[in-house]
């Protein structure tokens, strides 16, 4: 009997996996792999279909195995039978990719069964020797050696490749790259492929490699989110007639003329979109929208071979398919901790897969060395710091690594090389050290501060420092000579053009820190590189753009981009003229054209799915415009159709203006997408030195102590506004219309002058209030504008003071003790209640009473070690009185009357830091909430892509705004949680008279409450506590939280119960743990999972170590993001315990008007954690 007719079983999965029972090996399957591979050894192709058996069995849970791409595995171990089963099994189930840690673990277990063994570590040689003609047309032999073994592998060869198209900067070759570009060869050879791997690390340079080699044309495809399964295929046209038309996609092009189609972001579709490629990929033919038919060639072929012509061919509409056809799919790694996992069964059977890793140390450094030289000690440091945060445990710094790509080390590199830090003669030393470069590379100034402050602690690891400025008013001038443009030590001879309109003209001083930012741009645009400019509104980001065109005297072409932009109004802008469908170009493809600057503005309000079509541009300099023609690079000497193709001009460059990401803007993340692109650039606002300097241009009649109050003033809101104690980010555009109007007008009245600026934030009672004491403080005068005015107080801390003192006294039976109907302090004793530092009665500070009195005098602290030596017995009746005082303090919480004086006292004092977490939070919901663009409408705004059908006589051609309705299988938007965990020990009761930080505690509480209040779709919150004898209190339950002040003011009534009748201990770490663990559990239940511990920081008391605590804070990353906040500490035990804390996961708040930014910036940064674009 064959071992193809032999069915073995065996169980396939360890005890903690689903245990299978099933046939290894198919009949069927082997029978085919076998026909496609009779070199291989047998064995080999019996454990691969057995691996894939194992999979599609219904008990394993697994995604399904793509077993329709067994033959090609097959055909691929038949071109090198040495290649490794584990190797084999990959390219068709990338299991690393795509499956959770117990899932790998799991399919490891099986492959241990299956003795299929791991692969070999890299090291094995892959050499491509030759490439030549092959005996059959349109293929080549590409000639290899892989491990010293010699292999020859038949290929597509391209046969009407552009001339002179290369990759745009010269292929460096590395033992990595070598041996997967034999790899992909080998994959090619048989099908269709795709490359997984994170931006930056040289996906597309290996598709331009291997289109070289191969002579292959390239037709890119970029995809985006709201792609239909049409665009993919075909789109309706009009001739000049005004007769509809089809017109091919790149896709389709790129099958008939045997040519390499480029998906890139193949990630970013829907699964409904990809669909339509399943019959392509798999039968090699597709039916077409205007009623053709593509067709497999062999196919093709045997018909005329049966007597068919091709003119009756193409008379019925049937077309060959080339069969040098290939697809390439580009796209980024899913993030399965977040569930968003595009590569599904169905998009597993359409390609074989390759993973791109990010190269390594020392072959960036060879690609680098290669390319631009030995650079320095700078960009040693540079390369460092990138390989330290990819090694990072943090997910944190693991996340933020990403902006440290292979592309955008390149571009560092290529400026070291001509502008080095290290040069003793160069004056802008500072300007280019490696510290300014990593600041401008991860635009580190708009970072949330947790990020901000993780990505400060790698620099000083590797050991970057800041570069203190020297001399800097000499660097800060701009002259023109001789047809000579100079900015600083930067020279760069005038740009001679006709378009003299084009060239901005405007109005600009030379402000010492925009003249140094518009050097640092003319050299990066010196060097090739395309800008980003990232900044607040109002900070000149515009006028630094024109003014450094119109120094060096370049044209432009400006879009703005909107949040209606699309892909195809960004390339092209169609009409209807006579019935006819006409393309005027866009700003976009006359810069390409004429070779103008294309300034790109209001980038971040565009979707990212639309912007992401630069991508190609900026890259490699090819587009595919809407209207059919394609954007090659200059380097394409040859041109086969003018009316086509359109060249890129050698002088085309872009310059992409873009908020800053995240709150208040709410605009789309452009930096975050795209920025390894662009050489990026913060623009602040201007210094104070800067800022007085340029207000005196405008207003030099206008006092210059009215100037500095104005300065200070609004820097101060500035500040205020990056921290989002207020909505609107203050620029020096407002402080410069006034010192306009000021210079026109002196004798207006200054208070209506601000106002006026002022006057959105009227309704906001409590932002209003705070701008306007920020003017006063300032000494602006704005009279009655002003609202309310806030006393300061100065809080005041009595001094402690320890005496050792030895107490023989006896303990009698615990009591409540005498009530002093004139309150007065009592120091020891066992007579009065609340007294301080006393015996038997209730109180603070003393021992053996039943419970903690506080009547508000000073502290008598008596030892920990006199409080031991209190009789077992005292202890039992002290704990039973305890009991029974708090039963009773609860019976009264819930049968009382609301207190509203009493709510009010907690509620008052933190009412604006309540309406600053609504504005947090309603951004957050605002961002989710965004409606989109609902097509196929019969009424609304007309579709730019329905034109045509709308020419037809189609209805359905308009589109309007609306929620997006869920997709059908879609799950449902998933809430964030919060789990607060709050200390309700004894300590906080007992030191509450010392620092308030029970009190504040309390109010944190209610202004949790208060602020969530209406947000329960969006975030979910349990507020949880702990003492010494238990370490789950449950206060507020998410599914049921307080609805009305009564019932807040009951848990905070509960929660000053317990704290004040608990028995003494600390259960910190347990409580934490088991709020970690019990959202841990909840992970597909919700969006994100965060934990707050508030807490005072009497942990050393109860031998509580800080790297206790930050283990069990950290214990369940990623699934759940944990901090503490230390709202209490005895002298400086909060500082010492956050500084052995891990960055970011340890805040102190003595003052609840931080409390808001602290969860902010905890929100701000837990976003880094979720999977990107």
């Amino acid at each position: 009997m064959s071992a193809a007719d032999t069915y073995q079983h065996q169980h396939l999965f360890d005890e903690n996996m689903v245990q299978i029972e099933m046939p290894l090996i198919a009949p069927e399957l082997l029978q085919g792999v076998i026909s496609n591979a009779p070199k291989a050894a047998l064995n080999e192709l019996e454990q691969i279909v057995s691996f894939g058996c194992a999979i599609l069995s219904p008990e394993s849970q697994y995604p399904d195995f793509p077993v329709d791409s067994l033959n090609n595995i097959a055909r691929i171990i038949d071109n090198n039978p040495d290649i490794p089963v584990h190797d084999a099994i990959y390219r068709l189930y990338p299991y690393r990719t795509f499956l959770t840690n117990d899932g790998i673990q799991g399919i490891h277990t099986l492959l241990q069964t299956l003795k299929i063994p791991m692969p070999p570590e890299e090291g094995i040689s892959h050499k491509i020797m030759d490439i030549q003609p092959s005996a059959e047309l349109n293929k080549c032999v590409v000639k290899m050696n892989i491990a010293a073994k010699n292999v020859e592998v038949e290929v597509p060869h391209g046969t009407s490749r552009l001339a002179g198209i290369e990759n745009g900067n010269r292929f460096v070759e590395t033992e990595y790259q070598s041996k997967l570009l034999t790899e992909i060869i080998q994959t090619f050879a048989v099908g269709e492929l795709c490359l997984v791997g994170p931006k930056g690390c040289g996906k597309s340079v290996l598709v331009f490699e291997l289109a070289r080699l191969l002579n292959q044309t390239i037709e890119p495809m970029v995809l985006y989110q709201d792609m239909t399964a049409r665009d993919l295929i075909q789109q309706r046209t009009t001739k000049i007639n005004g007769d509809t038309i089809w017109r091919d996609s790149p896709l389709l092009r790129a099958a008939k003329n045997g040519n390499i189609a480029v998906l890139d972001g193949i990630h970013r579709i829907h699964n409904s979109t990809i669909s339509i490629l399943h019959r392509l990929i798999h039968d090699r033919e597709v039916q077409l929208y205007d009623g053709t038919r593509l067709l497999r060639h062999d196919r093709y072929d045997q018909l005329l071979a049966n007597g068919c012509t091709v003119e009756s061919m193409n008379s019925k509409g049937v077309i060959r398919i080339h069969p040098s056809f290939r697809i390439i799919a580009l796209a980024e790694p899913p993030n399965v901790e977040t569930g968003a996992n595009w590569l599904t069964p169905e998009m597993l059977s359409l390609f074989m897969f390759h993973e791109v890793r990010n190269l390594s140390k020392r072959e960036e450094l060879h690609i680098i060395q290669e390319l631009y030289g030995s650079i320095g000690p700078s960009f040693d440091k540079i390369i460092n710091l990138a390989h330290l945060m990819r090694s990072a445990k943090d997910p944190l710094v693991k996340n933020l690594s990403a902006t440290l790509s292979t592309r955008q080390l390149l571009r560092i590199a290529h400026r070291m090389s001509i502008y080095s830090p290290e040069n003793a003669e160069s004056s802008n030393k500072e300007l280019n050290s490696a510290c300014n470069t990593i600041q401008r590379a991860f635009l580190a100034k708009f970072l949330p501060a947790l990020p901000r402050a993780a990505l400060e602690s790698s620099l000083r690891n590797v050991g970057i420092e800041r570069v203190r400025p020297t001399n800097r008013n000499l660097e800060s001038s701009i002259s023109i000579l001789d047809n000579n443009l100079r900015i600083g030590t930067t020279s760069s001879p005038l740009y001679k053009t006709d378009a003299v309109t084009k060239v901005p003209d405007i109005l600009f001083y030379d402000v010492p820190q925009h003249v140094r930012l518009l050097e640092h741009l003319l050299q990066d645009f010196l060097i090739g590189n395309h800008l980003l400019l990232v900044g607040n509104q109002g900070v000149g980001k515009n006028k630094i753009a024109d003014k450094l065109l119109q120094l060096m005297n370049r044209p432009r072409e400006y879009i703005q981009l909107h949040r209606d932009t699309t892909v195809q109004t960004l390339t092209l802008q169609p009409t209807v003229r006579d019935g006819i469908v006409v393309y005027e170009d866009s700003p976009l493809v006359k810069a390409v054209k004429n070779g103008y600057i294309l300034v790109v503005d209001e980038a971040d309000k565009a979707p990212t799915h639309v912007t992401c079509i630069l991508k190609t541009l900026v890259e490699n300099g090819e587009m595919t415009l809407s209207d059919g023609r394609k954007i090659v690079p200059y380097s394409a000497k040859q041109i086969l159709s003018p009316d086509y193709y359109i060249q890129t001009h050698p002088d085309f460059r872009m310059i992409v203006l873009a908020n800053r990401p995240g709150f208040p803007f709410l605009g789309n993340d452009f930096f975050a997408s795209l920025g390894d692109l662009f050489s990026c650039h913060a623009v602040d606002n201007p210094s104070t030195d800067s800022e007085i300097f340029l207000l005196q241009q405008y207003g030099p009649n206008v006092p210059t102590a009215t100037l500095m109050k104005l300065v200070s003033a609004f820097a101060e809101l500035r500040s205020m506004a990056d921290v989002g104690q207020l909505s609107y980010p203050y620029s020096t555009r407002e402080v410069v219309n006034i010192v306009r109007h000021l210079e026109k007008f002196p004798n207006e009245d200054l208070s209506e002058l601000i106002g006026n600026v002022l006057d959105f934030d009227r309704y906001t009672p409590e932002s209003l209030e705070q701008v306007t004491d920020v003017l006063q403080k300032h000494g602006l005068e704005i009279g009655s504008y002003a609202k309310n005015e806030l006393a300061l107080l100065r809080k005041k801390r009595d001094i402690q003071l320890t005496i050792q003192h030895s107490n023989n006294k006896s303990l009698s039976t615990p009591k409540h003790g005498k009530e002093d109907p004139e309150n007065k302090p009592h120091v020891g004793g066992n007579t009065w209640a609340g007294g301080s530092g006393g015996r038997d009665t209730a109180g603070l500070g003393g021992r053996g009473g039943p419970y903690r009195l506080d009547k508000g005098h000073n502290v008598h602290q008596v030892s920990d070690q006199e409080k031991d030596d209190v009789p077992e017995h005292v202890k039992e009746a002290a704990r039973a009185m305890n009991r029974k005082a708090f039963e009773e303090r609860l019976k009264e919480i819930k049968m009382s009357a609301y207190d509203h004086s009493v709510y009010e006292e907690f509620r008052i004092p933190v009412k604006n830091q309540i309406q600053q977490l609504r504005i947090i939070l309603t951004a957050l919901q605002a961002k989710s909430k965004e409606r989109h663009w609902q097509k196929h409408q019969t009424s609304g705004e007309l579709d730019d892509n329905k034109l045509i059908e709308g020419i037809t006589g189609e209805r359905t051609i308009y589109r309007k705004r609306a929620n997006q309705d869920p997709e059908p299988g879609q799950p449902q938007e998933k809430p964030k949680r919060l789990k607060l965990v709050v200390d309700v020990s004894g300590s906080m009761y007992r030191f509450n008279g010392y620092d308030n930080r029970l009190d504040r505690e309390l109010e944190a509480v209610v202004m949790v409450m208060e602020a969530f209040e209406g947000f329960e779709q969006r975030v979910q919150y349990d507020i949880v506590g702990h003492s010494g004898e238990a370490d789950q209190i449950v206060f507020v339950d998410h599914k049921n939280p307080p609805k009305d002040d009564k019932l807040r003011l009951q848990t905070i009534k509960t929660m000053h119960a317990h704290s004040q009748f608990c028995w003494s201990g600390d259960n910190t770490v347990n409580a934490t743990k088991i709020a970690v663990d019990s959202l841990a559990k909840e992970e597909d239940e919700c969006d994100e999972a965060i934990v707050i511990i508030l807490s005072d920081a009497n942990l050393s008391r109860y031998g509580i170590s800080p790297q206790r605590l930050a283990q069990t804070l950290t214990s369940q990353e990623p699934k759940v993001q944990a901090y503490t906040i230390f709202i209490g500490s005895l002298d400086n035990e909060a500082q010492l315990i956050t500084k052995s804390m891990p960055a970011g996961r340890s805040f102190i708040c003595m003052d609840l008007k931080e409390l808001p930014q602290i969860l902010k910036q905890i929100f701000a940064s837990s976003v880094l954690y979720q999977s990107k674009l």
